[in-house]
């Protein structure tokens, strides 16, 4: 069974790298990358990081790619920008928090479902209600 993958942009790899955690507890199997911090691992974020995640994960199911801050998005559409040269197009921004949409991801991922079902699910964590 293949995975829609998952990638982690943050302006800190110390934030992706404990958000990963959290989610390899969920489903070991389900591939998570991480672009956290620049190319000098100062605060802020990389496209080529990005585009080595994306790569990283990619599969004919796709990936989905979460992020934390506005210049995290910038990147990220960069990185897909350059990616379709190389004929990597299934790639999805998720348009959700990074905590709950990419937990909410991997749960579906890792059930084998398809990228539209991983995006759908992402969506609706958008909306979650907390309290």
């Amino acid at each position: 069974m293949g995975y829609v993958g998952i990638v982690l942009v943050s302006h800190s790899h110390e934030l992706v790298k404990g958000l990963k955690q959290l989610l390899s507890q969920l489903n070991p199997h389900v591939p998570i990358a991480l672009a956290g911090g620049t190319d000098e691992e100062e605060i802020g974020t990389s496209a080529d990081k990005i585009q080595d995640a994306i790569k990283s994960v990619y599969s004919d199911k796709g990936v989905v790619v979460f992020f934390d801050l506005g210049s995290a998005l910038i990147n990220t559409e960069l990185a897909i920008e350059r990616l379709a040269e190389d004929n990597i197009t299934k790639v999805h921004i998720a348009d959700a928090p990074l905590v709950e949409g990419a937990y909410t991801a991997v749960v579906e991922s890792g059930c084998g479902s398809t990228l539209e079902k991983v995006i759908n699910v992402t969506k609706e964590a958008k909306s979650l209600t907390k309290i």
